[in-house]
């Protein structure tokens, strides 16, 4: 899979609206390939990526049912909750490990670094993260879970400058060439599922596979 990652010249204003510029005309990537058996319920999953000076900026758009959150502070379980996530290596070699940002639909947050699955992990610090913008649609908690359709946003600008704290960073630019996925879950959600964007031929759900990840060029 490959992306297109366009140049902003200015960041937008970090709100969850999808139909606002500058997303309005840049084409989303689907997160639909699913991992492991077909899921009773299968969200309708989108995200848009593009780059400024100083940041990546990232949108997701689910059009979703049985949705819940209820992690609370940072580095909760999110990914049992309705759950969007952005695994990433900023470089183009997987082998030198890869962030995974993981958030529910209420803004709460895991990030962390890996070399592969449980080796080397390096939480990303609060402090670091604080530094990201972010805006949901949805409340911080979701509990009960809303079982009738819905669609929610969220929004977030993430910093390229905390990166170099914790793995070697090629800055985005023209030419410029990272790895990555986007996954969309719900662990423990009355309606389980795992959805990808870059394909995950295993037989069972693991996000935490880089040799999968598809490619984001820098334009």
């Amino acid at each position: 899979m490959h992306f297109e990652v366009p140049w902003l010249g200015s960041a937008p204003k970090i709100d969850a609206v999808w139909d606002k510029e500058p997303w309005l005309w840049i084409a989303p990537l689907a997160v639909d390939k699913v991992l492991g058996d077909p899921p009773i319920h299968r969200p309708y999953a989108q995200a848009k990526v593009a780059y400024d000076a100083e940041a990546l900026n990232v949108i997701f758009r689910i059009e979703d049912r049985y949705i819940r959150a209820v992690a609370r502070g940072y580095q909760g379980r999110v990914w049992e909750d309705s759950c969007v996530e952005f695994f990433f290596t900023p470089g183009a070699h997987p082998g030198d490990g890869y962030f995974n940002l993981e958030m529910n639909c209420g803004g709460a947050a895991f990030f962390h670094h890996q070399t592969a699955r449980g080796r080397d992990v390096v939480p990303v610090g609060e402090a670091d993260f604080r530094r990201l913008e972010i805006a949901h649609s949805l409340p911080a908690i979701v509990d009960p879970e809303i079982e009738g359709p819905l669609a929610w946003t969220l929004e977030y600008r993430l910093p390229v400058e905390i990166l170099g704290k914790y793995a070697p960073v090629v800055r985005p630019a023209a030419g410029v060439v990272w790895r990555a996925n986007f996954y969309k879950c719900g662990d423990k959600t009355s309606r389980p599922h795992w959805l990808a964007w870059s394909p995950v031929n295993l037989p069972r759900p693991d996000f935490h596979r880089p040799e999968y990840f598809g490619e984001l060029a820098f334009g």
